[in-house]
């Protein structure tokens, strides 16, 4: 197999499901003896959380990026960002790296592609939910994206940042978000997209009123495909 690196720590808590479910992933499909080969840089996620302003965004775009250069010089031959909201300065980190980097919206964006989803909500933090970077992204796959309510937005936004990434995970945050799909589906919604690495806390992937698209799943089926040479 080949080696992956997975720049990791935004937060801890998913960076442990993409270990486990890359894992899992290769057991399936190589063999139930095998592990990953990964290389996993765990960064301070306190130094980079809620950035608002762009001079955040320009430090996040370096410590990312040196991180890829040196999970790259350790021998990685492709690599994660292992958050959705750090997306915003793939572009950065890909060009830094060297190597590939797996953008986890063309990931989710494959697979509804391949199921025939033309319409979709999306759910994350505040940027991923209202900025162009992973929104055009998903629409380039062929999917319409249903506009942002930012009442809610504000309310999951507070929901992923002061309790799933520090591994909370409340009932009143799944009521939450169970009333937040249902009310896609009456908009018209033909699924949804799980844009957010630890909402898989609070959402029941595989029993909703609309089928979920985790983006943590796709990009770890991308890995998996990745690592064993399929992609």
């Amino acid at each position: 197999m080949r080696k992956l690196g997975l720049i990791g720590g935004m937060s801890w808590a998913s960076t442990r499901d993409y270990y486990e479910l890359i894992n899992r992933g290769v057991q399936r499909k190589v063999s139930p003896g095998s592990s990953a080969p990964l290389l996993i840089e765990s960064l301070d996620f306190a130094t980079l959380r809620a950035i608002q302003e762009d001079a955040g965004w320009d430090h996040a775009a370096e410590v990312l990026s040196d991180s890829a250069r040196r999970l790259a010089d350790a021998g990685a031959g492709a690599l994660l960002i292992c958050a959705n909201s750090m997306h915003k300065v793939y572009d950065r980190v890909a060009e830094a790296a060297g190597v590939p980097v797996l953008h986890i919206a063309d990931c989710v964006g494959r697979e509804m592609k391949a199921a025939g989803i033309k319409s979709a909500a999306i759910v994350g933090t505040r940027n991923v939910m209202t900025e162009s970077f992973y929104r055009r992204r998903l629409v380039s796959h062929g999917v319409d994206l249903l506009p942002p309510d930012m009442e809610q937005v504000e309310k999951i936004d507070r929901i992923i940042y002061d309790e799933l990434m520090v591994g909370k995970a409340s009932r009143e945050a799944e009521r939450t978000m169970k009333t937040w799909i249902t009310f896609k589906e009456r908009e018209g919604a033909e699924a949804i997209v799980l844009a957010c690495t630890e909402l898989s806390m609070v959402v029941d992937v595989d029993a909703n009123v609309l089928p979920v698209f985790d983006s943590t799943r796709a990009h770890c089926r991308a890995a998996v495909d990745w690592l064993t040479g399929d992609e």
